[in-house]
């Protein structure tokens, strides 16, 4: 057999580490390439998509991608998960880019804000921002303008009705978030307090010339080349981007946003809620049925989450629990009626005013508040129907099962003797004297023996 010299060995064992360390050092770089990360702002801003942006950052921060991309179409949202959106990105070790996109979209409203507080500021052509006045709580219309129907009531026509107190807080609120946002990256702060005060809005060439946005791109590959070599501020330090050709990933939602996304909607949770009472209370008036309980509970705690999540109405709130509370109430101490229609009521009444936004995506819609109101009321009159049944009904066993039932006279004496009653041998009363044979009719139950009269 051949041997090799130590010197050849060591040779050979050099070589094999400087493959596998080479090996080692390709793929690390190769997972390490730079990249850009996408995620999609769409439809109205909620809940769900404040933790979606959050987790996409995360997400961008631990594949230390080189930028994050967010798209934006929307027509607005809510002013909480807007405002958790934007210290999200503020707060990013990753820069975030605003890019308006596809042809067609726009971020109006909520979007505006979340634009002015990425790092870069993007827009496809024909896209549109602004319209960033804050919707008065109530729907009376917006800060400083007349409501609907307004004119007519003033018979004025054009005369602006002086603002209210309320609506100079949160014009004024708003004015300062989105001058903030525009000072920091250093935008158009002007026509940004224009845009919140007058719901001005700009095409995406109006808005480069105003040196609203800092670029106008086409598409992912064009935005990323335009925005190449830019300096930017993250974390309290410059960084310079250098995107030109990396790969692009795009981030889907993930099952906890998907579900907070379908939940949050308040109609969706009204009807969790609602299956969720009903299935406990089918549980307790059949207790051991344990599938209703299960679901009912399920159901229960999920549309707790989400309302969690939702500006609600206290009032609203209020009014739906108390209405839930006497319609179970009816279940247990049926009053005929009045307190299970008074609880229908309420919770028509209270589910009109549960959640506080005039966004139309967040509002509770009549049809669904008609068709929970009419599925209760359906349930009332059956449980009335049963309970108004049980009453008629003769009882079926006990001592009131006897009254009014006939006895069969077996023998007596003077005013009392013996009688065959419900198959049972008892003893009996009467006020005259009968005879054997005779059928009588059971009055009341004294004790162990029958009052019994001629039938």
């Amino acid at each position: 057999m051949r041997r090799y010299s130590p010197v050849l060995r060591l040779w050979f064992a050099l070589l094999f580490a400087f493959v596998l360390c080479s090996g080692a050092a390709a793929q690390e770089n190769s997972e390490k390439r730079p990249v850009a990360l996408e995620a999609d702002i769409t439809g109205a801003i909620g809940p769900a998509t404040a933790l979606y942006v959050s987790r996409s950052i995360a997400k961008a921060r631990a594949m230390q991608a080189e930028v994050l991309i967010l798209r934006l179409d929307t027509p607005g949202g809510l002013l909480t998960s807007t405002r958790e959106i934007i210290e999200a990105i503020v707060a990013s070790p990753v820069p975030v880019i605003g890019y308006v996109s596809p042809s067609g979209a726009h971020a109006a409203s909520a979007g505006t804000y979340i634009l002015y507080a990425t790092s870069i500021a993007a827009m496809a052509p024909g896209t549109n921002i602004g319209a960033a006045t804050p919707i008065q709580i109530g729907g009376e219309g917006l800060p400083g303008m007349p409501s609907p129907g307004e004119k007519e009531k003033n018979g004025e026509s054009g005369k602006k009705p002086p603002a209210s107190t309320l609506e100079n807080k949160v014009t004024n609120d708003a004015v300062a978030l989105i001058r903030g946002l525009a000072e920091m990256r250093g935008r158009n702060a002007d026509w940004a307090e224009k845009a919140v005060r007058e719901a001005a809005t700009l095409h995406a060439k109006q808005a480069l010339e105003l040196h609203v946005i800092d670029a106008v791109a086409a598409d992912d590959v064009e935005l990323l080349k335009a925005i190449d070599g830019r300096k930017v501020t993250v974390g309290g330090r410059e960084r310079k981007l250098a995107t030109a050709g990396i790969e692009i990933v795009r981030i889907e939602p993930d099952f906890m946003s998907r579900l907070l996304g379908t939940i949050s909607n308040p109609n969706v949770a009204l009807i969790l809620m609602m299956i969720g009472i009903y299935g406990l209370l089918f549980e307790l008036m059949s207790p051991g049925a344990v599938v209703p309980g299960v679901l009912g509970a399920i159901s229960l705690v999920l549309a707790l989450y989400a309302l969690s999540e939702l500006p609600l109405d206290l009032a609203g709130l209020a009014l739906v629990m108390l209405g839930i509370a006497f319609m179970i109430a009816e279940a247990f101490m049926p009053s005929f009626g009045i307190l299970g229609f008074g609880g229908i009521a309420a919770f028509v009444f209270g589910a009109a005013m549960l959640v506080n936004t005039d966004i139309p995506e967040y509002r509770v819609s009549p049809f669904v508040i008609g068709g929970t109101a009419v599925t209760s009321a359906a349930i009332l009159i059956l449980l009335m129907g049963y309970v108004w049944r049980g009453q008629r009904r003769k009882p079926a066993s006990g001592a009131e099962q006897l009254i009014g039932s006939q006895a069969l006279v077996l023998e007596w004496q003077g005013f009392e003797g013996y009688v065959w009653a419900q198959g049972e041998r008892w003893h009996a009363r009467g006020d005259k004297e009968f005879t054997a044979g005779q059928k009588l009719k059971v009055q009341e139950l004294d004790g162990l023996t029958l009052i019994v009269s001629p039938e």
